[in-house]
């Protein structure tokens, strides 16, 4: 039932934004900045940059439990949560949803979908890494045939590349490789030994470039262009508890801020965005419905543009449940809530090192090392005909400690016994490919509605398989792997094959892609839905193919797009 306690002139805006993560961030700043009076809805509750980051300087010993979390008290609440890999900790559970209060099913093929419902929402927790598609990767499904074309080319999107890059802060190396494209970088984090110990081997025997893993972490900081309430990074490595000094990019330490200073943003938790509004004569959205996760209550916000940022899945359902509350198709491609990828991962291989012994790290820095793709690249010395596509490689080099003699059981009591733990063991590395998923509309997600969540509203069931292709891939990936730390001269090389899930990787997309025509994607070139072309789709959800990349970087650049273009037309009175 509608409850509104305003008059309809009170609950109207110039433009809404549904989310408040990397995406929702951004269209938050854009719009607000550009002089619209906008309002952000964000599905869970409020959180503060800074105040509510409790456990940011706080050591294990000081958190309960030493830091671990009960096993009973995750099987009870965080089953789905803890197995995506970020294991539940005292310190940190904050920012992840109850599996029991917001349940999902993946019975008939298993999906591990992590969540953060918390205004924020995933810049808080994410990984970081941000890199540009390249020209290959826009036009890799027209080439291969799979999915559908992209309508836009690296040329379109690459200035607003440089426009995100340089808000977010994002340290790198110039290469000058055409598929891992430069951007504006700040200074590169520089490597360990061990690290630079293979980019050198690696590049002297088998001439594959090695550099720092590009990451939006401020290593110089400039309060003209870094706005907001940020930092240079301390180099603490505690940035899934929320960081302080806002040395990475989130939406709470940057685009929140900026957009708050402007007067313009009306921010609201607690909104469960479920459906949008239709005016079908006019064939746009008047608005969006919202459930108050506090008092349960329903009401209606209107606006004259739209942003869906709410990640990929949530986004793709308020258009899926929009045909329900509304009665109308809102798709005709039949392609809305298919076409799930992410990343597959978690293959690889490590070795140590007899070498530097005499050396240790200072600092805990927030990356490593990264391996560009090397495969299938358009020419024919990387041509592969067991797959399309490729992969690159995130790993990293560390000294073992004491823990070593937990799992190795192998030092003995006695006098050597202090001696022997305080000593650091050898250098190791790391390797684990980031492997590109094909587009396959089987790959979906249907809204269950027998199955609701803590506020009544639908939940999910997720049917998505890795492809053959994915799997074609796989002993290429770890072999490589241990080929390159081999060819370094690292020893006790070692492959592993962990196995991912969908959505472990934590980059979903595609559910309701981009394309030329309505008849082929559910969204066209500028992310507006072709069924409703005031509303725009930018985050996830959107894209038509996955590169083998983290993608944050990417949503960034085509919010940013999107914004520009919404405030343009809505000057021509288009929208």
């Amino acid at each position: 039932m509608k409850f509104n306690s305003q008059g309809d002139e009170e609950v109207t805006y110039d433009a809404i934004v549904v989310g408040t993560g990397i995406s929702g961030g951004w269209a938050a700043m854009e719009l607000s900045t550009k002089g619209l009076k906008t309002l952000v809805l964000e599905k869970g509750r409020m959180v503060k940059h800074v105040i509510d980051y409790e456990t940011a300087n706080l050591d294990n010993w000081e958190l309960p439990n030493n830091n671990q979390t009960p096993q009973d008290e995750i099987a009870k609440h965080y089953p789905k949560q803890n197995r995506t890999g970020y294991t539940i900790r005292e310190s940190h559970k904050k920012w992840f949803v109850k599996d029991s209060e917001h349940p999902y099913d993946d019975e008939k093929a298993r999906f591990d979908w992590m969540r953060g419902y918390h205004v924020g929402g995933r810049s808080i927790m994410w990984g970081r890494h941000s890199y540009r598609w390249s020209q290959m990767d826009f036009e890799a499904n027209a080439r291969d045939g799979h999915g559908t074309p992209w309508p836009i080319n690296y040329d379109e999107i690459a200035p607003w590349y440089d426009y995100v890059e340089t808000f977010a802060g994002i340290s790198g190396e110039l290469l000058g490789l055409p598929q891992l494209p430069d951007g504006k970088f700040l200074p590169m984090m520089p490597l360990n030994c061990a690290e630079d110990h293979l980019r050198k081997g690696v590049m002297d025997k088998m001439g594959r470039v090695i550099t720092a893993g590009r990451v939006a972490h401020l290593t110089a900081y400039d309060p003209a262009v870094h706005k907001g309430t940020r930092g240079a990074c301390q180099y603490r490595n505690r940035c899934i508890r929320g960081c302080p000094f806002g040395g990475y990019f989130s939406s709470l330490s940057s685009t929140i801020p900026v957009a708050e200073a402007t007067g313009n943003m009306t921010l609201r938790p607690n909104s469960s965005v479920y459906s949008l509004i239709m005016d079908k004569e006019a064939g746009k959205a008047k608005g969006v419905r919202v459930r108050d996760t506090e008092t349960g209550e329903d009401h209606e916000f209107y606006a004259k543009v739209i942003f869906l940022c709410a990640s990929a899945i949530p986004s793709s359902f308020i258009v899926m449940n929009t045909e329900h509350e509304e009665e109308m198709t809102m798709d005709v491609s039949g392609e809305l809530g298919g076409n799930i990828m992410d990343h597959h991962f978690r293959v690889g291989a490590r070795g140590k090192l007899d070498e530097y012994g005499d050396k240790h790290h200072k600092g805990r820095k927030p990356n490593g090392v990264y391996i560009p793709r090397y495969q299938n690249l358009g020419d024919k010395a990387s041509a592969s005909k067991d797959f399309v596509r490729g992969w690159g490689y995130q790993g990293g080099g560390s000294r073992t400690n004491w823990m070593r003699a937990v799992r190795e059981m192998n030092v003995k009591v006695g006098p050597g016994m202090k001696e022997a733990l305080i000593a650091p063991g050898p250098w190791q590395v790391g390797l684990t490919a980031f492997a590109e998923a094909l587009p396959d509309t089987n790959n979906r997600m249907t809204i269950n509605r027998e199955v609701t969540d803590k506020d009544g509203l639908p939940t999910i069931s997720f049917n998505a398989k890795w492809t053959s292709n994915a799997y074609a891939m796989k002993d290429r990936m770890m072999n490589d792997a241990a080929e390159m730390l081999e060819a370094a001269g690292f020893k006790d090389v070692n492959t592993y094959d962990a196995h991912s899930y969908p959505g472990l990787g934590i980059h979903e997309m595609g559910m309701s892609r981009m394309g030329s025509s309505k008849r082929n994607s559910v969204v066209d070139k500028h992310n507006r839905l072709w069924a409703a072309p005031n509303v725009y789709m930018t985050d996830g959800a959107f894209m038509a193919s996955a590169a083998c990349v983290n993608p944050s970087l990417t949503y960034m650049a085509f919010t940013a797009r999107a914004a520009d273009h919404a405030v343009r037309e809505l000057k021509k009175m288009n929208i």
